[in-house]
C-alpha cells in the first residue's frame, strides 16, 4: 500500500456549486455577511454535497477509534496504562460526555476498536471484532506497529468510511477514546512539522503534572528520533511512531474524502492523522472541519499547517469527539439557514447615510 496513491483518488468539493451557492447568499433577506461564519459553512457544504440549496444534515454520526499505547507505561498519561476499554465502556453505557450529548442530540455512537489492551470479551462484539492488535508499542523505543499491521489498520479505517458512506451516513463527528493517544500524535505532528518535543508537547484530555509532562517531552523527543529517517513514507511513519487507533483515523479520513463524506475532526489525535493524510492527498483537508480548539499546542500547529480554522474554542479538554459534537448544531445551523431562508424579491435600497 501507498497512501500518496489517494492523491490521485481524491478530488476537492465542487467549486462550481459553492460559487453557486456564494450568488445564491446575495440574493437572500440577510445582509451578506450577516451570518459570519455560518455563510462559510453553508457554502462549504453545498459544495461537499454537490448541492444548491444546500441539503439539511440528516444523518449524522460519532465514530471513534479505540486503542492503547504502550508509552503509557512511561507514566505520561493522566490514566492509567491499558486502560482505554473503560472510556470504552463508559461510552457505551452513556456515562461519558460524548455518550451524553450524542444521546441528547440523537446522534448515533460507533465505536471501532483498533488495538484495545484488553480481553475482548469485556467488550460486545461489535466493537472488538475487527482489532488490527492488542496495544501498540512504546514509541519512544521500539515500533508501534509492523509495517502490516499499520496497513492492516489503514485498510480498517477505509472500510468503516465506506460502511459509512454506503450506510447514507452524510457527516461525520470523528473522536477518539485511547490511553497515551496524544504523544504519538504530538509525535507525529513534529515530525511532519519539522519543530521540537517541546513546542508540540501539551497535557493530555486527563491533564498531567510537570512530571509527567517532562516524561511526555523526553518520550516525544526520543520518538521523533526514529521518526525522521522514515517521513518519506506515511504508511511506515505510522507504524515507526502512530499506533493501530491513529493508523485507522487515517484510512478513514483519507476514504471519507475519497467518498466525498464531509468530517468533523476532534483533537489533537485527529489533526495529527489529518496531517498525515494531508501529506499523502493535499486535496484531502477540504472535506474536513476542525470542530474546537482543544488546547493542545500540536493540535493548532496541525491545523495552522492545513489551514482549517477551529469552530469553536471553549476550552473542552475531554477529548472523545465532544469537542466535535459541539460543533454539530453550528453546521446543522448553517445548513438550514442556507436552504430555509428567503431570497429578496426586491433590490436591497441604501439606508439613509450609509456610505458602504
Amino acid at each position: 500500500m501507498n497512501l500518496d496513491d489517494f492523491s490521485d483518488l481524491i478530488e476537492r468539493p465542487d467549486s462550481g456549486m459553492r460559487r453557486d451557492a456564494e450568488e445564491r447568499r446575495e440574493r437572500l433577506i440577510v445582509p451578506p455577511g450577516s451570518l459570519g461564519r455560518l455563510d462559510e459553512l453553508g457554502e462549504w457544504l453545498s459544495a461537499a454535497q454537490a448541492s444548491v440549496p444546500v441539503k439539511a444534515i440528516e444523518q449524522p454520526r460519532v465514530v471513534l477509534f479505540a486503542g492503547d499505547h504502550g508509552v503509557a507505561e512511561l507514566g505520561v498519561s493522566g490514566r492509567e496504562s491499558g486502560s482505554a476499554h473503560e472510556l470504552v465502556r463508559a461510552t457505551l453505557e452513556g456515562a461519558s460526555p460524548v455518550a451524553v450529548l450524542a444521546r441528547r442530540m440523537g446522534v448515533p455512537v460507533r465505536i471501532v476498536d483498533a488495538s484495545l489492551d484488553c480481553d475482548p470479551e469485556l467488550l460486545p462484539e461489535d466493537v472488538v471484532r475487527r482489532r488490527v492488535r492488542r496495544g501498540s508499542g512504546r514509541i519512544d523505543v521500539e515500533d508501534a506497529l509492523t509495517v502490516e499491521e499499520a496497513e492492516a489498520a489503514v485498510r480498517l479505517g477505509m472500510a468503516v468510511a465506506d460502511e459509512e458512506a454506503d450506510s447514507g451516513t452524510d457527516l461525520v463527528v470523528l473522536g477518539d477514546l485511547s490511553v497515551g493517544g496524544t504523544t504519538p500524535a504530538s509525535a507525529l505532528i513534529a515530525a511532519l512539522c519539522g519543530t521540537d518535543a517541546s513546542v508540540v508537547t501539551g497535557r493530555g484530555g486527563a491533564g498531567i503534572d510537570d512530571l509527567a509532562w517532562m516524561r511526555k517531552c523526553a518520550a516525544i523527543r526520543d520518538a521523533l528520533r526514529r521518526a525522521r529517517p522514515v517521513l518519506g513514507d506515511q504508511l511506515e511513519l505510522l507504524a515507526t511512531v502512530g499506533g493501530a487507533d491513529l493508523a485507522a483515523t487515517t484510512g478513514f479520513l483519507l476514504q471519507s474524502a475519497v467518498r466525498r463524506m464531509p468530517v468533523i475532526l476532534d483533537g489533537v489525535v485527529s489533526a495529527a492523522c489529518a496531517l498525515v493524510g494531508q501529506r499523502a492527498a493535499f486535496r484531502a483537508p477540504d472535506w474536513w472541519l476542525a470542530g474546537q480548539l482543544s488546547g493542545e499546542p500540536a493540535q493548532a500547529k496541525a491545523l495552522d499547517r492545513m489551514a482549517l480554522n477551529p469552530l469553536l474554542d471553549h476550552g473542552v479538554t475531554v477529548g472523545e469527539g465532544t469537542g466535535a459534537l459541539l460543533a454539530l448544531p453550528l453546521v446543522q445551523a448553517s445548513a438550514a439557514l442556507a436552504a430555509e431562508l428567503p431570497e429578496r424579491t426586491e433590490p436591497v435600497k441604501p439606508v439613509e447615510g450609509d456610505t458602504d
